[in-house]
């Protein structure tokens, strides 16, 4: 079963060369191209797509509030598309649901693998933009416990879940995690999902961004 994709960028040969990589895979198919994010917005809506490939900076409706809405409103997976890595609405997009960011000159193969890696439950984001991410999650604890108000979500998960969200958040993969903890893939996909479940979670990416915000994991540990 192809996994469905909408491309939307502002920019004509930027979008027509995402959909023309993507199109050449036996795998995928673009069932629709947009060229801003009403347009994005309103392509998931009637495509139903398994992932949005969503350019940040947009006009009519930016990428972050077509972010949201996406997000908000289907199960599609986003990856937002930027043209610097220091762009600041990229916290804000991962914040709102979505599941990873690509630079615009990102390489055939590595566009092809993130739309896999997406379609299939996983995140997608770059060692500098994790770093920066946990930096300003650190610094979002500090404030609240400054105020009493740091959050104790995690006690409706089993111990088991709560290593599984810790493994999570440093970077393991599910086969990483089964050969940790002594069970099968089967069993981690189990754990991963009660974990998402519980804490009303879309996806691992704020799967990571709850590890942290709530003290389960912290910068630096091992």
């Amino acid at each position: 079963m192809s996994i469905r994709v909408v491309v939307a960028d502002d920019q004509e040969l930027v979008r027509s060369g995402f959909s023309m990589i993507l199109e050449a895979q036996p795998d995928i198919e673009v069932v629709a191209e947009a060229g801003d994010g009403a347009q994005a917005v309103a392509a998931v809506r009637r495509h139903t797509p398994d992932v949005l490939l969503l350019d940040i900076r947009m006009p009519v409706m930016d990428g972050l509030e077509a972010a949201r809405r996406v997000c908000a409103q289907s199960s599609c997976k986003v990856v937002m598309l930027t043209t610097f890595d220091l762009d600041e609405y990229v916290y804000d997009a991962l914040y709102a649901g979505a599941s990873g960011f690509l630079l615009k000159d990102v390489r055939r193969d590595d566009l092809v693998h993130a739309v896999r890696v997406v379609a299939d439950g996983d995140s997608l984001l770059a060692p500098t933009i994790t770093r920066r991410l946990v930096a300003d999650i650190v610094r979002r604890r500090r404030e609240e416990a400054a105020t009493g108000t740091t959050p104790d979500r995690l006690d409706v998960l089993t111990a088991r879940e709560v290593e599984t969200l810790r493994m999570l958040a440093r970077g393991l993969s599910n086969a990483e995690i089964a050969t940790t903890l002594f069970v099968s893939e089967h069993t981690v996909k189990t754990h991963v999902s009660n974990v998402l479940s519980k804490l009303g979670l879309r996806d691992r990416v704020q799967a990571v961004i709850c590890a942290y915000e709530t003290g389960l994991v912290t910068p630096g540990a091992a």
